[in-house]
Order: structure tokens, then C-alpha cells, then sequence
């Protein structure tokens, strides 16, 4: 072999090395320990293990479908633990904050008491579908609802647990986001529920980085719901001023919310919404929520609602 052949080996051997080297270096490079940051949980390298989010939402009015189910204030603890971006497990409860609730519902005073305890199970996943499409959420749950225990007025013991399975779609990355919520009720009306709203967020304060969450944020948004014949039955047992309850399902609530996020530090979070609810859509339910609403006493016979609240979260 002459000198320019053992030259151009020489070179062939350095440039395969080269590389193999460079093929590896990104391997040696990236993260292979567990790491934990506020907001992120703990992560294997890219790949996320677990994280853990807590919560305490207050709200001035229980409401439900857009129809009251308390009158008085409630506060809602919750937390949530993620293992690997994918399965979750969450538990929260309805606490009442005076006695109005408990006596009007019939259960009594439970002020400071829980009403409900909620344990969930769900699987749910971010998507990227790509520019053009945006990004896909998805969260299937199943929820078991246990309802505290209580005498009727004639003194007999109430169990009144449900069960549901929830689907909800978000479609993100888009100036307008629509999300479709899916609730089965499997116990106590056997209903579905179903709402399709749209939302659009506008970063008033921007975070540090184009992937930080904004600092400051206000989304409005508007949602319609739409129940089948058991949901509607359910809920308005009366309508009209009569003792028959509804018998067709149709369009429910429509709602208009505005939210107000504060990202006040990394994984802390503040928000607070206003929002304004009716049924627009259909006068006999109309009527029927006109008649739940009524039950709660004077100022509440008819069928719309003002209502707030205010959520502080910590995920870590």
C-alpha cells in the first residue's frame, strides 16, 4: 500500500469514527438520572414518572348543568397523582361552607362537613398532531361518587352513591380551542350529558420562555350542553307549574365564563371566574330550571345565574 492509499485509510478509519462518536455523543449527553422540578414531577432523563397536583377551589353557588344544587358556598379540596404522563389516580370532596345547603337539600347541617367524596381513575394524553391540526387532549375517567349518609324526612336511610364515566376532548393550538366533556351517569338517572364549548386564551402578562405558561391569562369562553331524556327527567321533575317531569332530552345550559390565571410562581397557580348561565335554547326546560331553582327560595325562581370562584393549585 503507498503512502496516498494508507492516507486515504487513514481518513476513511477517522471520518467512520468520527461518526460513531457523533452518534453516540447525544446519548452520553442526554439526562439518565431522576430529576425533580415545580410543576414537572419527577422525570427519568425526557420520560416523566410521576407528579402530583393539590388543590382548593371555593365557589359561590353549587352548581350543576347550570341549575342550582346548593344555594350557600362550597369548597372543594382535590389532588391528583400522575404516573407517566398517561394514568391517574384523584380524589376530591364537596364541602358545605354553612348550614343553608344541608337544610334545603334535606341532609341537614353539614357546614364544614363534606357532602360527597369522589375517587377517580383515568388515563389522559397530550397529542401533537402536527401545525395544522394542533394538539390533542384526552382524559377518560371513571368516577365513583359516595354520597354521606343521611335520613329522609321519614326518618329512612339515604344511599344515594353514583357512578359515571367521563370522556373530554380538547383541541389545542388553535385561536379558538373546542373541548366535547361526554358524562355517563351509570346510577343515579342512568343519563347523559354532553357539552361543547369554546375558548381562547389571551397571554396578558407572557412567561419567561415561549414555553412557559404566561404569567398572567384571561380566557372567555362559551359552552352548550346537551342532555339525553334520563339527564333531562332527572333534573326537572316539574316544569310548568305541574308535578310531570320532562320527558324529551334536547339542549340544556348555555354558559358564558371568563377566567383569570395567575401563574405567581413555578407550579402555583390563582384563578378566578365569573360566569353567567341560562337555558336559552328550550322553554320547557326553561321552565324546569325556573322550577329547580325556585326551591332554593326567594331570589332564585328563575332560570338563569350569576356565579364566581376562586381555585389555588400547587403542582409539584
Amino acid at each position: 500500500m503507498n503512502s496516498k492509499h494508507m492516507i486515504a485509510a487513514f481518513c476513511a478509519v477517522g471520518l467512520v469514527a468520527g461518526a460513531l462518536a457523533d452518534e453516540a455523543k447525544p446519548a452520553a449527553e442526554e439526562t439518565s438520572e431522576l430529576s425533580w422540578a415545580p410543576g414537572e414531577g419527577v422525570t427519568f432523563g425526557e420520560t416523566p414518572i410521576v407528579s402530583t397536583e393539590v388543590g382548593v377551589a371555593f365557589d359561590s353557588r353549587y352548581m350543576t348543568y347550570g341549575v342550582i344544587d346548593g344555594k350557600d358556598p362550597i369548597v372543594t379540596p382535590s389532588a391528583t397523582m400522575t404516573f407517566f404522563d398517561w394514568v391517574y389516580f384523584s380524589v376530591e370532596s364537596i364541602f358545605d361552607v354553612t348550614k343553608a345547603n344541608g337544610k334545603r337539600g334535606g341532609y341537614g347541617n353539614r357546614a364544614g362537613k363534606y357532602t360527597t367524596l369522589d375517587a377517580i381513575v383515568g388515563l389522559a394524553h397530550e397529542f401533537d398532531l402536527g401545525d395544522d391540526v394542533g394538539t390533542l387532549g384526552f382524559d377518560f375517567n371513571y368516577i365513583y361518587e359516595y354520597i354521606r349518609r343521611y335520613k329522609d324526612e321519614d326518618g329512612a336511610d339515604c344511599m344515594d352513591d353514583t357512578q359515571y364515566f367521563n370522556l373530554e376532548l380538547t383541541l389545542g393550538g388553535h385561536w379558538l380551542e373546542p373541548t366535547l366533556a361526554i358524562e355517563r351517569d351509570l346510577m343515579a338517572d342512568d343519563g347523559t350529558y354532553v357539552n361543547l364549548s369554546l375558548a381562547h386564551e389571551f397571554a396578558l402578562v407572557d412567561g419567561e420562555s415561549e414555553d412557559d405558561d404566561p404569567v398572567l391569562a384571561f380566557t372567555p369562553s362559551v359552552g352548550q350542553g346537551l342532555g339525553n331524556t334520563q339527564r333531562v327527567r332527572g333534573y326537572f321533575p316539574k316544569h310548568k307549574g305541574s308535578d310531570e317531569a320532562l320527558d324529551h332530552g334536547g339542549l340544556m345550559d348555555t354558559t358564558i365564563m371568563g377566567e383569570l390565571t395567575w401563574n405567581f410562581a413555578p407550579g402555583l397557580a390563582l384563578t378566578g371566574y365569573v360566569a353567567y348561565s341560562d337555558y336559552w335554547l328550550d322553554s320547557n326546560m326553561r321552565e324546569g330550571a325556573r322550577a329547580h331553582n325556585a326551591e332554593w327560595g326567594h331570589g332564585c325562581n328563575h332560570s338563569w345565574n350569576f356565579y364566581g370562584g376562586l381555585a389555588l393549585s400547587a403542582s409539584f
